[in-house]
């Protein structure tokens, strides 16, 4: 398979979406070809946030050879670029309202406007329609790009005042060639991880560079695999929450922490000293608001669980069929030939459906460790409690 086309500045990060790219390339040209609203979909790791930026970078640039602004843009620091990303399960109308207001600003420095919601898919009914009468009538040099990962996770009302534009899902192979190039580390390693990942390009990388990573996930999957009864997958479902549970406060732990001395120093509370009652109201926003990270970042952790298992019961299926070529989980092979040898093809489409319907309890707040146990159960014993 040919390489994909590597673009100019600040095209050059994105991978494997020539199409797209080309899209936006001529809308950045073209006037008469730029809608004021964009929604970029796509697979999670298929680029969506990085393509939202070159964009924002390319329109607020007066031209192609405006590299400083660009990379101010891809930095972060640019004025007329407005980005929201969230760390929290949902956007908060709070937040909504902030960027409408900044929507209306006329550009300072570039030639436009440009806000970027990442994850307009965390966006419930009310906050949406927050944002439909700047999308109804947007101001005249202020362009929206909004990123979800597909055009059924936003309103009606909000599909039908932007322009679509799909992202399609990157090769495995495009996935290890990036990562790779982007860190060097073995094709081999490199392979697999993008594999693992199931194209996911942040998550590939991730697992490419953290052997702890692979080997977490490598134990969770033998762990489910091994389980031969209820008390195996009570343990088992323990096990699991406990180091989704761990990797979430090792990576929430140490940015919380950060946060809460700058917002002290701000202050004027030096290190150690008891915080005045003046800005305890402040300080305990700040606690909520990292409350809230850490519970999305721990369902984060649950639903990549999630995602594993759905590749390995899916490998399982695809073995039953007599389709043992494009496996994702190579390296458990003859334990997942095994399987598929055991059960009835019914019984692995059971434990797929269980899957996905804990995916469902747990975006209702339903318990991870009871919603998880209840899945195992299912594995173990091939019918649903």
């Amino acid at each position: 398979m040919p390489s994909p086309t590597v673009a100019p500045f600040p095209w050059s990060d994105v991978w494997g979406q020539d199409a797209a790219v080309e899209a936006l390339r001529h809308a950045v040209a073209d006037p008469e070809a730029l809608s004021h609203a964009w929604l970029i979909t796509g697979p999670p790791g298929s680029g969506r946030s990085t393509l939202a930026y070159a964009f924002a970078a390319a329109l607020v640039a007066e031209g192609p050879d405006d590299e400083r602004t660009m990379r101010q843009v891809l930095a972060g620091t640019h004025p007329d670029v407005t980005a929201l990303r969230t760390d929290k399960v949902i956007i908060t109308i709070a937040e909504a309202r902030a960027l409408v207001e900044r929507s209306y600003f006329a550009p300072s420095a570039g030639r436009y406007r440009v806000i970027v919601v990442e994850d307009a898919d965390r966006m419930v009914e009310r906050t949406s329609n927050v944002l439909l009468k700047a999308l109804e009538e947007p101001p005249e040099r202020t362009v929206w790009v909004l990123c979800a990962p597909s055009e059924a996770d936003l309103l009606p009302t909000i599909r039908s005042r932007v322009r679509p534009l799909r992202l399609r899902e990157p090769d495995v192979d495009d996935v290890a060639r990036l990562i790779s190039a982007r860190t060097g580390i073995d094709p081999a390693i490199a392979e697999q991880a993008a594999r693992h990942a199931q194209r996911h390009i942040g998550m590939a990388q991730r697992l490419a560079t953290d052997e702890d990573a692979r080997r977490r996930r490598d134990e969770s999957l033998r762990a489910v695999l091994a389980a031969r009864g209820v008390s195996d997958a009570v343990e088992v479902a323990g096990r699991i929450i406990q180091t989704a549970t761990d990797d979430a406060k090792a990576l929430t732990a140490e940015r919380d922490a950060a946060e809460r001395a700058a917002l002290l120093r701000t202050v004027g509370v030096a290190e150690g000293q008891a915080v005045p009652q003046a800005v305890r109201a402040q300080v305990s926003a700040l606690e909520d608001d990292q409350r809230k990270r850490a519970t999305r970042s721990l369902r984060d952790g649950i639903d990549r669980v999630l995602t594993d298992l759905q590749s390995m019961f899916r490998d399982v299926m695809m073995l039953q069929h007599g389709r043992g070529d494009d496996l994702i989980n190579r390296e458990l092979s003859t334990e997942l030939a095994g399987l598929a040898a055991a059960w009835p093809t019914e019984r692995t489409l059971v434990v797929l459906d269980a899957i996905a319907d804990t995916r469902e309890s747990l975006e209702r707040n339903v318990a991870p460790l009871l919603a998880l146990e209840s899945l195992l159960v299912t594995v173990t014993s091939g019918r649903t409690p």
